[in-house]
């Protein structure tokens, strides 16, 4: 569903310097998979062109055989509302809406029908455990929920791709586990097409796949073989191996 083929991005004019050196990734539907690296990657960069927030200098990226980078701004952002969701670490709501109106804001731009929009938080909101939280401001509730509530809005307008950044980056333990096992379901249950940008081993032990980046180039990748504990162990030596710390101290 998703296609980058050889996606390279430079900034900068006299002085250059090569984000990304040639990407090419393939992501099937239904797929969930993180991405990891050290600082300063390319991740986020990676991100920022699926996303359309910026474009790309080479390549292509096509969603579902279509190339927004074609597209003139306004189409821009119909795609990204129609096509996309996104989860950030700074969860980015609304502190004056209440939840309920954050988790409809998608559809409020597209000009859904109030009814419509609340069928859809009727039958999204159970599901990931927050229809007591409808009511509430974003300043009564806790960060865990708050992200709940990020992803419930992501989600409302049953996106061809979720884009997670370092969605667990501002969280505990615990609600960073709560989080994780709700996207993990969120793909199971829902077929979500989830790509995660993180730096955390046990948010990345909750995805099916991991594909590792260094100095803007993919330089390896893994599947989970469905033992978490494990996964968690394999990925923590790979990073260790791609950001050379050696285990002999």
């Amino acid at each position: 569903m998703l296609q980058v083929e050889n996606l390279r991005k430079v900034y900068g004019n006299e002085l250059q310097y090569e984000a990304l050196k040639g990407i090419n990734l393939t992501v099937e539907d239904g797929e969930f998979i993180g991405i990891m690296g050290p600082s300063g990657s390319g991740k986020t960069t990676f991100l920022n062109l699926l996303a359309t927030i910026d474009q790309p200098t080479s390549g292509s990226i096509l969603l579902n055989g279509k190339n927004p980078n074609t597209l003139n701004q306004e189409e821009i952002a119909k795609f990204r509302r129609k096509e996309l969701g996104f989860v950030f670490q700074s969860f980015n709501l609304m502190p004056t809406l209440t939840v309920e109106e954050n988790i409809v804001l998608p559809l409020t731009l597209d000009g859904e029908k109030v009814s419509r929009m609340k069928k859809q938080v009727r039958d999204l909101a159970p599901r990931l455990g927050i229809e007591t939280l409808l009511p509430k401001r974003i300043g009564e509730i806790s960060g865990g929920q708050a992200q709940r509530v990020a992803v419930a809005r992501a989600m409302i307008h049953h996106p061809e791709l979720l884009l997670a950044d370092e969605p667990t980056g501002n969280l505990d333990t615990k609600s960073s586990r709560d989080v994780m096992g709700l996207l993990r379901q969120l793909n199971q249950e829902e077929q979500a097409t989830i790509l995660m940008v993180t730096h955390d081993p046990l948010a990345a032990s909750f995805c099916q796949r991991i594909v590792f980046i260094k100095d803007g180039e993919l330089v390896d990748e893994m599947h989970n073989d469905g033992n978490q504990g494990r996964f968690y162990d394999r990925i923590i030596t790979e990073l260790a191996r791609i950001e050379g710390v050696d285990n002999e101290f």
